[in-house]
C-alpha cells in the first residue's frame, strides 16, 4: 500500500468516526481541511468505532462503549448505545484516575465531563461530538461532512482512509503515524498511539506540534 504525501493531489480525506480517536487518526486528518466522515458504512465489530485505549497506573486500559445489536449488517447511523450499562461513569472514573494529575487535565476536564453526562442514543452522534471537541482543543479548523452513500471508488481528490486504522494493530497504521515520544503520566517506557486524550492531557497546547512531528511525510 502506497503512503500518501502532504503535497499530493488529494484535497480531502474519507475516514470513519472513531471513539476518542488515536494519534494515528489525527495524523491522518492533519494535512486535510475537509474530512468526509463515513456515515453510510456498515458497523464493524472489534474496531475503534466504539473503543479507545488510555494509559493508567496498571498499564493500558480499553474503554468500550456498549452498543445494542451491533452487527456487520447494520448501518453505522443506526447503531444505538446500550444505556442499560453505566459506561459513562466507568469511562469518566477511569479518565479521572488516570489523568487527574496530568499537567493539563484540569483545563479540559469540565468540557469532557459534560459530554459524558449527556444522554446519548446513537454512537455516531457521540463520536462526532467528541471529535469536534478534540479538534477544538488542538486548534484545528476542519470542515466535517457526513457521507450519504457508501462509495467504493473515490476521486483522486479524496484520500480514502476508510478502515485503514485498525484497533487490533494492523500494520497499515504505519501509513500515517510515526511515534514521537512525549512525557506520559505513568511508566518509563513510552506507549505510542493511545487515545488523543493521553496526548492532550499530558502536553496541552503542545499536542498539535507532537502530531505534526508524528506525521509520515
Amino acid at each position: 500500500m502506497e503512503k500518501y504525501h502532504v503535497g499530493q493531489l488529494s484535497q480531502a480525506i474519507r475516514i470513519e468516526l472513531h471513539y476518542l480517536p488515536s494519534l494515528t487518526y489525527f495524523t491522518a486528518l492533519l494535512p486535510f481541511d475537509t474530512v468526509w466522515l463515513e456515515a453510510a458504512e456498515h458497523y464493524g465489530k472489534q474496531s475503534y468505532r466504539n473503543r479507545c485505549y488510555v494509559l493508567t497506573a496498571n498499564g493500558i486500559d480499553r474503554l468500550t462503549v456498549p452498543v445494542l445489536n451491533g452487527t456487520h449488517k447494520q448501518l453505522i447511523r443506526e447503531v444505538r448505545i446500550d444505556d442499560r450499562q453505566a459506561w459513562p461513569d466507568r469511562h469518566w472514573r477511569c479518565l479521572v484516575t488516570a489523568y487527574s494529575k496530568a499537567p493539563f487535565f484540569e483545563y479540559y476536564a469540565d468540557e469532557l465531563e459534560l459530554v459524558f453526562r449527556k444522554k446519548w442514543v446513537f454512537l455516531i452522534d457521540l463520536n462526532l461530538e467528541l471529535l469536534t471537541l478534540c479538534l477544538k482543543w488542538l486548534g484545528w479548523q476542519k470542515t466535517l461532512l457526513l457521507t450519504e452513500t457508501f462509495e467504493r471508488q473515490l476521486s483522486r481528490e479524496v484520500l480514502d482512509a476508510h478502515a485503514q486504522i485498525n484497533a487490533r494493530g494492523n500494520i497499515q497504521n504505519g501509513r500515517f503515524y510515526h511515534p514521537v515520544s512525549y512525557l506520559q503520566n505513568f511508566g518509563n517506557v513510552f506507549v505510542p498511539d493511545l487515545s488523543i486524550l493521553d496526548l492532550i492531557f499530558c502536553q496541552g497546547n503542545r499536542a498539535s506540534d507532537v502530531l505534526k512531528q508524528s506525521l509520515i511525510q
